[in-house]
This record gives C-alpha cells, sequence and structure tokens, in this order.
C-alpha cells in the first residue's frame, strides 16, 4: 500500500460533497457567525466532514462543544429528536443565540429540545444533521426539487379542517387540524428562525387541545424507528384526546411498547408528538436491513414516500417535554385531508 493511500481522508469524496451542497443550500456566508454544536458522544466522522466543508468553501467557524449527559436511570433513550445535550449549558446556549447559523450534530437533534425554542427566536437558523452513518446522507443528499413539493403539503395542511388516516389493517384515526401547526421539512433551512433537518422530505402537525382520535393498528412490516426494528406482530392503539390510552396485541412488539412507554412514569410519553406523512422517493423501505443499529438514527424512514408518521412524546407546540418518545412509519396507509386524497394505499397522490 503506497504511503499516499495510507494519508488519505478517512471518508469518500461524495460525502464532503453533499456537506459542502447542504451549506451552499442553507446560504450560508462568511460573514455570518456559524457555529456547530457538538457533543461529546457525536458522530466524529460527520463533524469531520462538517468542517472540512466549510473550510473548503471558506466559511468561518467555531465548535461549541459540551458534555454528552448521563442517561437516566428507566428506559434507554434513543431517536428522540429532543437532545438533552444543553441541559445547565447556559453558555453555550448564549452561543448559539448568538449565531447565524447553528450547525446540530447532537445524538438526538434538537428539534424537540426545551431550548431550541429560545434559539429560534433569537434569530438563528439551525440545521440538524441527522446522526447517521454519512453513506445515508449523502444517498439522500438535499434536492431543490423537494422544496415546492413539501411546501405544496404544508399548504394543505394548513387548509384542511380535518385528517383522516385508514388502513387496511384497520386503522382509523381523526385529527381535527384547525388551529394546529404544520410544520414542512424539504431537507434544508436558509430563513432566521428556523429549523430543519437532513435528510428531509415530510410534512407533520401537531396535535394540542385533544385534535387526535381513534385506533391506529400497527402491521407487520410497519416499523418502529425508537427499536429500529420492523413491526412482526399486530398491535392496536387506542387513542382518546391526544392520548395512547391503551395498547395491546398477542406478539413481541406489543409487549415492548407497553413497557418501554411504563417506563418513563409520564403521562406525557403516551401523548400524540406529530401526524404526517414522508414525501422523499430517494428513501429505502428496506434501509433498517442494510446497516447496524448504531450506523442510523431512522430519520430516512421517516421521509420514506407515502409513510404515514404517527409519532409520540415531546410536542413543543403544545407545550410537552418528554423523553419518551416513538416514531412510527405505517405502510400502506390513505390519508384524506378534508374530501382530498394525498396518499392512497401508501402512495402519494
Amino acid at each position: 500500500m503506497s504511503s499516499d493511500a495510507l494519508s488519505a481522508t478517512p471518508y469518500e469524496a461524495a460525502w464532503l460533497d453533499s456537506f459542502a451542497e447542504l451549506f451552499a443550500l442553507c446560504g450560508a456566508r462568511a460573514d455570518e457567525t456559524i457555529t456547530l454544536l457538538t457533543e461529546t458522544q457525536s458522530r466524529r466522522v460527520n463533524i469531520d466532514l462538517a468542517v472540512d466543508a466549510l473550510t473548503g468553501m471558506q466559511l468561518p467557524h467555531r465548535i461549541v462543544d459540551v458534555a454528552s449527559k448521563p442517561p437516566k436511570s428507566g428506559p434507554i433513550i434513543r431517536s428522540t429528536g429532543a437532545s438533552t445535550a444543553l441541559t445547565g449549558e447556559d453558555a453555550a446556549i448564549r452561543k448559539l443565540c448568538d449565531s447565524d447559523l447553528v450547525i446540530d450534530l447532537t445524538v438526538e437533534g434538537l428539534m424537540h429540545a426545551p431550548q431550541t425554542a429560545g434559539i429560534l427566536q433569537s434569530g438563528a437558523r439551525i440545521m440538524t444533521i441527522s446522526n447517521e452513518h454519512p453513506e445515508i446522507l449523502s444517498r439522500l443528499r438535499p434536492d431543490p426539487a423537494m422544496k415546492d413539493v413539501v411546501r405544496g403539503a404544508v399548504a394543505a395542511c394548513r387548509a384542511a379542517s380535518m385528517m383522516t388516516i385508514t388502513s387496511p389493517a384497520g386503522t382509523e384515526l381523526r385529527v381535527t387540524m384547525t388551529d394546529i401547526p404544520t410544520v414542512g421539512v424539504w431537507g434544508w433551512t436558509d430563513r432566521p428562525g428556523t429549523l430543519a433537518h437532513w435528510p428531509g422530505g415530510l410534512v407533520v402537525s401537531f396535535p394540542r387541545r385533544a385534535s387526535c382520535n381513534g385506533t391506529i393498528v400497527f402491521a407487520p412490516g410497519d416499523i418502529n424507528l425508537t427499536f429500529k426494528r420492523y413491526f412482526e406482530s399486530e398491535v392496536r392503539c387506542v387513542v382518546r384526546d391526544d392520548f395512547i390510552t391503551g395498547i395491546s396485541g398477542d406478539g413481541t412488539d406489543a409487549q415492548l411498547m407497553k413497557h418501554y412507554l411504563a417506563g418513563f412514569n409520564d403521562p406525557l410519553a403516551f401523548a400524540t408528538s406529530h401526524v404526517g406523512w414522508g414525501l422523499n422517493p430517494a428513501a429505502r423501505y428496506e434501509a433498517l436491513t442494510m446497516y447496524d443499529k448504531a450506523d442510523l438514527n431512522g430519520t430516512e424512514l421517516r421521509a420514506l414516500a407515502g409513510n404515514f408518521l404517527y409519532s409520540t412524546g415531546a410536542n413543543e407546540f403544545a407545550g410537552r417535554f418528554t423523553e419518551g418518545h416513538f416514531d412510527l412509519p405505517m405502510m400502506g396507509c390513505t390519508i384524506s385531508l378534508d374530501d382530498r386524497l394525498v396518499v392512497r394505499d401508501g402512495v402519494p397522490v
């Protein structure tokens, strides 16, 4: 092996290109304050890629690194979007609020973190890079065409009074859409006071004030992204006024969900976080089978085109913060906004 090969960068050029494309779409400029938020357990290769991409673009930047917070005794926390990295980190929060662009490289991400609202209100924009293997990020590099697709879905949700979700397995869920926030993520952010995550390509609405009622039936082949596994048995959940009030099923999946949520000893863990659907045609359904669990966060499956995404736990728009969280993409559902079909049998209309 040549010495040149031994000294080569420890990542692929395509990965670096995708990071540079992201920062260009975010409108990053040399006269802005760009801050990378990292923690001690952040994925090192993604930090290196972000730093090298910014350096190659001649964009000055700084790193704010905080200690990863030790887990509480109780359920294992994975894939929540509600990072605890900023807990008690007042100096770090001040630096983030003094930034124009925050590149979020925390393990869990700042989407539902309690400190995020204040950072956004300061005028900073937050670009969350999901804790994925960079091959996943590069494969799902931001697509400029996704912006109009997502914005169209957001407009449809905001204009609707009712979202209805059904499935062959027996799901019948109704979500009152009047006066509930809807957010679309196309994979980057170039506007002050906004947050986006990469990979992107989905629309989600945040029920509050008893907006969500009905029955959800998870069927084999649906996905539990907290556990990073496909459902192998049916699980039936009753939802009343935004809260799961019953979980039943004969298989392992139902037992896992019941034990996990009960372990938080927190009623908010049973609340609806958000509902919506995926719009990214580049996302692959089989992705969970192709990577070790430590190598993916599962954001790709959240954006999988045509999935109905039901999520429990933190809902910042309803003032609910909890470490209990499920993201649960469902296949083959039909979604209507009032009388308009937006997804038919798992395929976007």
